[in-house]
């Protein structure tokens, strides 16, 4: 059955209905620690870089080419065929014999470092000297479903957990009053794959991320239905968890059903407490400016990361923002027009969030990571745009114990494959836990009697990356 709104105080039969699909399974997540086989089977293993994560993800595959991967050479062969020399690549669209195509950038050196970045993240560009840009990553998924699992998960099929949980998994919560995990997109158009982007696959579910809400009040169901005070919210949760608990005492294995009970009761708490972490007006003006929330293009994503900025400042562990959610960052055709639009969206609100991490004391603890499920293609495709390129892309990483100022790896001189420390996706997770202090080959979950590995054991953490 589904579950509608109501004009009228929800009866006790609609709360049983609803509650585990909406206010209860908002608090779901956060329970860790909490449950029998809520604790790794190792520790980490060394001290910790960073205590929480930012990933911002641009959905669809920015162009690295564009943005933050300089290649000359790529202008000046443009409308050319691929050279002999390099090996002709399988691409989603079949444009490997395509004429190149020129970036229409402008590009300038930042930093101490020197770092090349284009015009479209001029902003973003005034904190070179805090950004590790690792232009050798590579993906197997050549497609958005199989590149953004891979992303998420490190494998191309959904089912197994996504890199939020496999931090929640090992590090467990700081509060107990908001999610260890928490996801927000930029508008309600559905991300490829959906929730199994951030979802516990063959963990209990407490360990899945949690949805806010981009427009709004973020945490849906929050709020007591009309007529419910806290008081009947109160008698109504412990009936309701005399009956659960009663069920489940000759089901000692019935993790789900655990958890929710559990959930409910987080669920009751953050009622309390969470409306004042989310409350954004509690901001001065100048930090909303400082996000761009005061121009229209700006502002959804800049409130997503100043949103993300509190969440993390209230202990939460892991905050994964979506730009461009349902592949709007892909550019088969008019490549100038769409990146121009969402690099413009994301640039200012990046940048404010590095600057307003580094004011607080924050940026030190805090890892932010940059980056989509690939990048494009240095041929062109349908003359104008550039096809799916997951053998050579950008990623980059600020905060949370990495070397800012400098680029690590490369492609070859067309930014097609990675050919200087290519880092695979599960290289990138294993970096990102061994900076939260795990040991990510000890960071163990037995499903089925076999010992997983958010890397399926072929990752290895690039350490380069630390800062002395």
């Amino acid at each position: 059955m589904s579950c509608h709104r109501y004009d009228h105080p929800f009866s006790r039969r609609d709360f049983l209905q609803c509650a585990g699909g909406g206010f209860g399974a908002v608090a779901l997540a956060a329970l860790l620690g909490h449950t029998a086989q809520a604790a790794p089977l190792q520790p980490p293993r060394r001290a910790a870089k960073a205590r929480s994560v930012i990933f911002l993800f641009m959905e669809g595959g920015p162009s690295h080419l564009d943005t933050f991967d300089y290649k000359p050479l790529l202008n000046q062969l443009a409308g050319q065929s691929l050279p002999s020399s390099f090996k002709t690549p399988l691409t989603a669209a079949g444009e490997g014999k395509s004429p190149l195509l020129a970036c229409q950038r402008t590009w300038k050196q930042h930093g101490q470092g020197g770092l090349w970045i284009s015009d479209w993240f001029s902003e973003v560009a005034r904190h070179a000297d805090d950004l590790a840009v690792i232009r050798s990553c590579a993906s197997s998924g050549i497609n958005h479903a199989g590149g953004v699992c891979s992303m998420n998960t490190g494998a191309l099929f959904g089912g197994r957990p996504s890199l939020g949980a496999w931090a929640s998994y090992g590090l467990g919560t700081e509060n107990q009053n908001l999610p260890a995990f928490v996801v927000i997109k930029d508008s309600e158009t559905s991300v490829v794959n959906g929730v199994r982007n951030w979802g516990s696959g063959f963990m209990p579910a407490v360990y899945q991320g949690v949805e806010f809400s981009s427009e709004g009040t973020p945490i849906k169901f929050l709020d007591n239905p009309e007529g419910v005070d806290r008081q009947r919210q109160r008698a109504k949760l412990d009936f309701l968890g005399a009956l659960n608990r009663d069920f489940n005492a000759s089901r000692a294995s019935n993790t789900e059903l655990e958890a929710r009970i559990k959930g409910f009761e987080l669920a009751y708490q953050m009622q309390a407490v969470a409306p004042g972490a989310v409350d954004l007006r509690q901001e001065t003006k100048a930090t909303r400016q400082l996000y761009g929330m005061d121009d229209k293009a700006t502002a959804t994503f800049g409130r997503n990361c100043l949103l993300a900025r509190r969440l993390v400042e209230n202990g939460v562990r892991f905050v994964q923002l979506y730009s461009g959610a349902g592949s709007k960052w892909d550019s088969h055709t008019g490549l100038e027009t769409n990146h121009s639009r969402l690099c413009h969206s994301v640039d200012k609100p990046i940048a404010g969030l590095l600057t307003d991490l580094k004011a607080r004391g924050l940026l030190d603890e805090t890892l932010v990571i940059w980056g989509g499920e690939f990048g494009r293609t240095p041929m062109s495709e349908k003359g104008d745009g550039r096809d799916h390129n997951p053998t050579g892309f950008t990623m980059w990483m600020a905060g949370g114990g990495v070397q800012g100022g400098r680029t690590y790896g490369s492609t070859d001189e067309l930014g097609l494959y990675a050919v200087e420390d290519r880092l695979h996706v599960h290289d990138l997770h294993a970096t990102i836990l061994h900076l939260l202090g795990i040991d990510h080959t000890q960071l163990i979950y037995s499903y089925k009697g076999r010992p997983e590995r958010i890397d399926q054991n072929e990752g290895h953490p690039y350490t380069r990356l630390l800062g002395a």
